[in-house]
């Protein structure tokens, strides 16, 4: 089984797979390009394991544990020793794609590599590996160490024996529930959340409600931890929209088109906790402001 991961990319899905995984008391190598990424990247963990240390959840001493299986690494190099990389970078193709080729000259040939996409094609980022047996779709949902389930989606070419051992690793190490997905834009998760949240933006769009209302009467009416708005303030509304092109580029239908609304809040650099302001405005902390 696995005991010594390799996250690459240090941005907020990043951060947020290493803190978990280190919880979980594996050894964690999260790469960044540059050193100042990566600083940023232990102001945040400290942050949110500050937060949890507020709250009563964790102790000073299990803070300082988990902090420690946290190396932050600047080169793939670092990564030579690792039985899993997953991959969160940007959701650009040709970066994932020169990511996974470079992992080739670095890895044991066993090494299992995970990618953390929603909306880009297995089977094409595992077609420039020498080893497309051994690469997977590992989709976590934001925040990674308190969301249940992960979509693990097979290529065309990944082998029985890395889908076993993937499910295996999150059932019984991570405690979470593996729902297999066939390849397809989007997946389950990201495709209805989207869906939900373009809807939501044209009632915006229309005036049927305010911003406010439409959370409420779907955080209240449905159980939700979070209304459409704020999901999507919260999910970066870069990544909404990035999500959205691509699945009405893949797709072709008009459901998937993203709401012009969505367009200008992004050309606005408002894009939620991320920036301090989306639908809603957020503290530091990335608390909602009333």
């Amino acid at each position: 089984m696995f005991r010594v991961v390799g996250v690459v990319g240090a941005g907020t899905m990043g951060q947020s797979i290493a803190e978990m995984l280190a919880v979980k008391g594996l050894d964690v190598h999260l790469v960044e390009k540059t050193p100042e990424k990566l600083q940023q990247a232990r102001e945040m963990l400290e942050l949110s394991l500050d937060r949890q240390l507020e709250r009563w959840a964790i102790t000073a001493a299990e803070k300082k544990l988990t902090l420690s299986r946290i190396h932050m690494e600047a080169s793939l190099h670092d990564l030579a020793k690792c039985d899993l990389v997953i991959e969160t970078i940007s959701e650009e193709l040709d970066s994932k794609k020169e990511v996974i080729r470079q992992l080739d000259d670095i890895l044991a040939s066993d090494a299992i590599v995970a990618s953390n996409t929603s909306t880009l094609s297995l089977t094409e980022l595992a077609g420039v590996s020498k080893y497309p047996g051994r690469v997977i779709g590992m989709h976590f949902v934001y925040p990674a160490f308190r969301i249940d389930v992960v979509e693990i989606i097979r290529g065309l070419q990944t082998s029985d024996e890395t889908f076993g051992k993937t499910k295996s690793f999150i059932d019984h190490v991570l405690s979470k529930k593996g729902v297999m997905v066939y390849e397809s834009p989007g997946y389950v998760t990201t495709r209805l959340i989207c869906l939900l949240i373009n809807e939501a933006l044209h009632l915006l769009e229309e005036g049927v409600a305010s911003p406010e209302d439409i959370d409420d009467a779907m955080s209240m009416g449905y159980s939700f931890e979070h209304g459409p708005l704020e999901m999507a303030d919260r999910f970066g509304l870069d990544s909404v929209l990035a999500a959205l092109e691509r699945m009405f580029r893949e797709y072709g239908e008009l459901k998937y088109r993203p709401s012009f609304l969505l367009k200008k809040k992004v050309r606005a650099g408002q894009l939620g906790i991320k920036t301090g302001i989306g639908f809603f405005k957020y503290d530091k902390d990335g608390e909602r402001l009333s």
